[in-house]
């Protein structure tokens, strides 16, 4: 029990990083942005796989990174779609079977294997789940340039991945969006478009996506304050 695998997306080019090229070859602390992630679930002895979803145009690349950095459970390399969503779908379908199956971007390098665990257990109770942490900061909505409303921030919470559902369940909200041309914002909102309960696993501000060159020198500062606490 608590075994699964995890879909990764890592097609996209990154357009805000300006890095001309897909950020996940980036480099941090030497190593390339994608690296750090597999590593996590790479180690994760509960992780039977892993599916990564690319860009064809870099397959070659993809297979050579893979391999340089001895990552062995990358079971499966998937040409992505369109939008992130379509490349979940094609990475979903490529999972044999109805284990429990993580979806997390390739972007989020710092996810701990505590929460992991916790998604998985959830997925095992009967009910999908994201992590997310509290919003931290006044939120207000805007009209034509000015504050309309303060929203009560109680409430809100920033979605972060890893996603974990069952695959059959997540299988087949993806393929009903799909058949209504219906777009989500995550895997989650997919799940809740057929009305199925989503469960919250509080994670942590560490868990950060690289999606700006600001994001870089966060990552930077995140490797540097765990190698000073081991």
């Amino acid at each position: 029990m608590g075994n699964y695998y995890v879909v990764i997306p890592a097609a996209g080019q990154g357009k805000r990083m300006e890095a001309g090229k897909n950020k996940q070859f980036l480099t941090i602390d030497k190593d390339p942005l994608l690296i750090h992630t597999l590593r996590v679930f790479e180690g994760d002895l509960l992780c039977e796989g892993i599916i990564l979803v690319i860009n064809h145009e870099e397959q070659d690349e993809m297979e050579e990174l893979v391999e340089k950095n001895n990552i062995r459970k990358v079971v499966k390399l998937v040409p992505g779609g369109k939008e992130r969503q379509n490349s979940v779908y094609e990475g979903l379908k490529a999972v044999e079977g109805d284990p429990v199956v993580l979806v997390h971007d390739g972007a989020r390098p710092f996810v701990k294997t505590a929460v992991i665990k916790k998604l998985v257990h959830c997925v095992e109770a009967g009910v999908s789940a994201t992590v997310a942490v509290p919003i931290k900061d006044t939120v207000k909505k805007v009209k034509d340039g000015l504050v309309a409303e303060t929203i009560d921030r109680s409430s809100l919470w920033a979605i972060q991945t890893p996603q974990a559902f069952r695959r059959s369940e997540i299988l087949r909200a993806h393929k009903e969006a799909d058949e209504y041309h219906y777009l989500g914002t995550d895997d989650a909102s997919l799940m809740e478009y057929v009305n199925k309960p989503v469960e919250i696993v509080e994670g942590d501000y560490e868990n950060i996506k690289i999606t700006t060159p600001e994001d870089l020198l966060f990552a930077e500062a995140i490797i540097k304050k765990r190698k000073e606490d081991l």
